[in-house]
């Protein structure tokens, strides 16, 4: 953390719906690092980014293709868009463990569905009407175009294709 104080100024992490986990934990984390910290609506994102206030967008990794596709959190898609959109850098962060060179691009994930129920309230309080529908993927698979950079342990592969995958990773 002490390196990276010196190199971020500022964090602007997303709430995460619909389990929260960027405003339980992604804060929490960073302000115990001592990284400024200020949580957005997941929603906020692209008027953010649109302001100039962001540089780079950070994502982690569920998985990741041979071709740099990459599945993580439902919502990190969007990001790429909007970030490309705006002329900001996305980058993806997650260890090896996670790049599966037997998997050759992102229409081969199968996209979990959970629980629809998760989306009907917050806080264990229900806010929407009875005989609603939910749709509730929990991932989502964001094409290695609009990945500027994969980090990982071994290394960064800058704009992610088959053949500078295959140099980092084999297969």
């Amino acid at each position: 953390a002490g390196m990276a104080q010196h190199r971020i100024a500022r964090v602007f992490a997303g709430e995460t719906r619909p389990w929260l986990q960027g405003a339980r934990l992604t804060v929490w984390e960073l302000q115990q690092d001592g990284i400024d910290a200020t949580l957005i609506a997941d929603s906020a994102a692209s008027h953010l980014m649109k302001t100039g206030a962001v540089q780079w967008v950070i994502v982690g990794a569920d998985r990741i293709c041979a071709n740099g596709d990459t599945a993580n959190k439902i919502g990190t898609y969007q990001l790429a868009i909007a970030a490309r959109h705006h002329g900001v850098k996305f980058m993806v962060v997650a260890p090896s463990s996670t790049v599966d060179m037997d998997t050759v691009d992102g229409s081969q994930i199968e996209i979990e569905q959970r629980d629809p129920g998760e989306l009907y309230g917050v806080g264990g309080t229900r806010t929407v009407a009875e005989g609603i529908a939910a749709w509730n993927p929990v991932f989502d698979v964001t094409p290695g175009e609009l990945i500027d950079a994969i980090v990982t342990e071994r290394g960064v592969i800058l704009n992610p294709t088959v053949e500078n995958m295959r140099a980092a990773f084999g297969g």
